[in-house]
């Protein structure tokens, strides 16, 4: 099943796509990173093969087209936090959607506001960061109880060193994988399709057993 929902939060409506196959294991929400949203054609891709993988997925705009179009809003990390929470809490109360248990899926910044809110909600069983900066999370880290894995190009050099140090501060399971050759954007080949099994491993493993009541 695939539909198109919306979410009001805050006075603002966020549009969202749905997808739930006939017998799902969990559900992921993309929290996208800056200047992107759900029609991301990577976090299309990912979602995709999560579905075929028995995964649900929510793929939402956190901003409105408005909101998007200033700069230093796509930053707002804490804005980001807020509407992503609202979302997951939305999920947990969906009629369709609460008997499963959640994951959160962060690019970017998104990481950051995913991280964040897994410090917050307690619903969130798993997290995956592809080229994220959970760096921008770090007050949060120690708080983070779902099991975690960060993800990183080989050759995004920066970026790698930042995850090394969010890495260090997480206290939940985690992992770190670097994907040789791959840059920021995973636009090499195969580089995106290794994110997606990686990412569909992660949810497989943390979202399968039954939400408890």
């Amino acid at each position: 099943m695939k539909k198109e929902i919306g979410v009001n939060v805050d006075s603002v409506f966020l549009k969202g796509n749905l997808a739930i196959p006939k017998v799902a294991s969990g559900i992921v929400l993309f929290a996208h990173g800056s200047g992107s949203g759900r029609f991301s054609p990577r976090n299309i891709f990912v979602a995709e093969e999560l579905e075929k993988a028995g995964i649900a997925t929510l793929l939402i705009d956190l901003l409105t087209e408005r909101e998007d179009e200033v700069y230093e809003t796509r930053f707002n990390i804490g804005l980001l936090t807020e509407r992503l929470t609202s979302v997951a809490k939305w999920l947990t109360n969906n009629p369709g959607t609460k008997n499963l248990r959640l994951g959160l899926f962060g690019a970017s910044t998104g990481a950051a506001a995913a991280l964040c809110a897994a410090a917050k909600e307690p619903s969130v069983c798993a997290v995956v960061s592809r080229g994220g900066r959970p760096d921008l999370a770090m007050g949060y880290l120690a708080k983070v109880k779902a099991p975690t894995l960060l993800i990183v190009g080989g050759e995004d050099y920066g970026v790698i060193e930042l995850n090394e140090k969010a890495f260090a501060e997480l206290r939940s399971e985690k992992e770190l994988k670097i994907i040789p050759g791959a840059t920021h954007l995973f636009e090499e080949s195969g580089a995106l399709e290794e994110v997606a099994k990686l990412a569909s491993t992660w949810f497989q493993k943390h979202l399968a057993a039954p939400k408890r009541h």
